[in-house]
């Protein structure tokens, strides 16, 4: 089955809490299962999502001179303040919509909160 944008994106926004629950790899998935990907083995972890998006078609998109597309989804990696704070040994993952970045919760942007540190490595992915 392919990877549909629309539906993701519309059940993304439809499981969006009014803040975050620390749970943004399982409201991803719920979106990614919704949009026809078979989530049955599903990584655990958000930062652990990037080769599990490649093996379902997704591609790396640059990060030089980028403009995000809905169906896009950034995936963020912990780094030496994990355990501190709200940052988490896990990582974050959220996906575009077309208009805002959303995991369990709208974000206002595609770092999601505490996320928002300098040194923090992401990658992004898009299924084309």
């Amino acid at each position: 089955m392919a990877f549909n944008k629309q539906v993701f994106a519309a059940t993304l926004d439809a499981n969006a809490q009014p803040a975050s629950l620390a749970k943004c790899a399982t409201y991803v998935r719920m979106a990614l299962q919704a949009a026809g990907i078979d989530t049955s083995n599903h990584p655990v972890p958000a930062k652990d999502y990037g080769s599990y998006l490649l093996k379902w078609g997704f591609v790396k998109i640059p990060a030089t001179n980028y403009v995000p597309q809905a169906g896009d989804i950034v995936v963020i990696q912990p780094n030496a303040l994990t355990g501190t704070g709200h940052l988490s040994q896990y990582g974050h993952i959220a996906g575009y919509d077309g208009t805002n970045w959303v995991s369990d919760f709208v974000q206002r942007d595609m770092w999601g909160g505490p996320y928002r540190n300098d040194g923090l490595s992401y990658q992004i992915y898009r299924s084309l």
